[in-house]
């Protein structure tokens, strides 16, 4: 019988410390990602102006969003907790709403909060102009009370392929409940 033993004979031991190893280097590297993203300049910045015009009965050449649930809300509350909207928006390079649209946003966003006014949008701006082709995805939450709101990119297609970022949005103009401009501040940092 032989005193000692080696790692070859206890497989547990070869097994823990490709685990420890395994687990450190994630850990290391998610500290680094962590900071180079807070540090990091946008890889693509784009400055867009988000501009809506609600379905009132009697405007529907002009209309770009319609309420789909809860025309009212739910009744819990004076905040139209329960409104759901639809939409296909001009996004516009400037503040004027007749300018040629550079993309559209088409989604959906939901009134979620009994307490105030917070919509949770889920959009995609579709590009087809001849600076820029493909999709960015966005979703978030506005809280419309903030003078600034981040949204999250969190994917896209075409030129701007698996790209993430960040939306802030400024409300720019509100006309009722029939118009509002926002705008857009797209900064995105992983571009391929």
């Amino acid at each position: 019988m032989r005193r000692g033993s080696t790692t070859a004979e206890k497989p547990w031991i070869l097994l823990f410390f490709f685990f420890f190893l395994g687990i450190s280097s994630h850990v290391f590297a998610a500290r680094g990602s962590k900071k180079a993203i807070g540090s990091k300049k946008p890889c693509k910045r784009l400055v867009l102006y988000y501009q809506e015009t609600m379905f009132k009965g009697n405007n529907v050449g002009n209309a770009t969003a319609a309420t789909i649930a809860n025309t009212n809300g739910t009744g819990l509350g004076p905040f139209k907790f329960g409104k759901t909207v639809v939409f296909d928006d001009p996004i516009t390079a400037d503040k004027q709403y007749l300018s040629p649209p550079v993309a559209r946003a088409q989604g959906f966003y939901f009134y979620d909060m009994k307490t105030t006014y917070n919509a949770w949008f889920a959009y995609s701006l579709v590009f087809n102009s001849t600076k820029y082709k493909g999709t960015l995805n966005i979703m978030g939450a506005d809280m419309m009370d903030e003078a600034t709101r981040d949204l999250s990119v969190v994917g896209g297609t075409g030129d701007f392929f698996m790209t993430r970022g960040i939306v802030t949005f400024r409300t720019d103009e509100v006309e009722g409940v029939d118009y509002f401009r926002v705008e857009m501040d797209i900064k995105l940092y992983e571009c391929y």
